[in-house]
């Protein structure tokens, strides 16, 4: 379900069409647009729009992001192993890398919220923010198809890509945990969700992470993915403080 074009008001059409001219994109049915900027807040509280939101289409964009830039990965990184190329996609696919790239193009002034995630600063929440500009890549790719959201995708992940090679981006604790943890056992690190707080649009994810016997944490985020890069940076501080990567 979305929004009929003809139901926009002019000024947010005229809004949205700004934004694809800035980033040099086109959409053919620009209520694709509109509704992956529509955050699940503020239809939860308009019962006429109670499925339209932006959730299906976060998770069409979030596999067409992973694949364009495992593609481009394949092919830069051709001497590299396969831990590389994960690590890095882990990276640059993050929250922590893709809320800043979607406050930078403005999609923070073009969500439509609910009066409560407004009122509690959903605009800069890094969570909304990641989430809708994924939104954005899918109705892209359902719009004008594969190429052109991987034109999209590329143009926005190739620098972060460049700032992982170059060791100038975040780390990502969950990848660096891994990779340490697997060198000394054949296991995984196992998270755990062990408590939720607040109110539906502004939670606290509180999480441990388990290394065989050992518990470590917790640790909190305002979503589960923030609460989980949190407790691994806890976590692979403490074990490589006095050791030896």
């Amino acid at each position: 379900m979305y929004f009929p074009k003809e139901n926009l008001p002019k000024e947010r059409v005229q809004n949205l069409l700004k934004f694809c001219k800035k980033l040099n994109i086109k959409f053919k049915n620009l209520s694709l647009l509109d509704l992956a900027l529509h955050h699940r807040s503020f239809c939860n509280e308009n019962h006429d729009f109670a499925h339209a939101n932006n959730e299906r289409l976060e998770f069409l964009g979030d596999s067409v992001l992973g694949m364009a830039t495992a593609a481009f990965l394949y092919v830069d990184m051709e001497e590299n192993p396969e831990g590389d190329l994960a690590r890095i996609k882990a990276a640059v696919v993050s929250e922590e890398t893709l809320a800043p790239i979607s406050a930078k193009i403005g999609i923070d002034n073009l969500l439509i919220l609910g009066k409560g995630e407004e009122m509690s600063g959903g605009r800069k929440k890094k969570a909304i923010l990641a989430d809708a500009l994924e939104a954005i890549i899918g109705a892209l790719y359902l719009d004008s198809g594969w190429k052109s959201a991987q034109k999209f995708v590329l143009e926005l992940i190739a620098p972060e890509i460049r700032a992982v090679q170059e060791n100038r981006a975040h780390k990502d604790y969950k990848t660096l945990l891994q990779e340490w943890f697997q060198k000394r056992s054949k296991s995984f690190p196992i998270y755990e969700t062990i408590k939720r707080t607040g109110p539906e649009h502004d939670q606290t994810f509180t999480v441990t992470v388990r290394l065989a016997e050992k518990t470590f944490g917790p640790a909190t985020g305002k979503s589960k993915k923030e609460a989980e890069q949190n407790v691994a940076k806890i976590t692979y501080e403490e074990l490589t403080k006095n050791a030896e990567v």
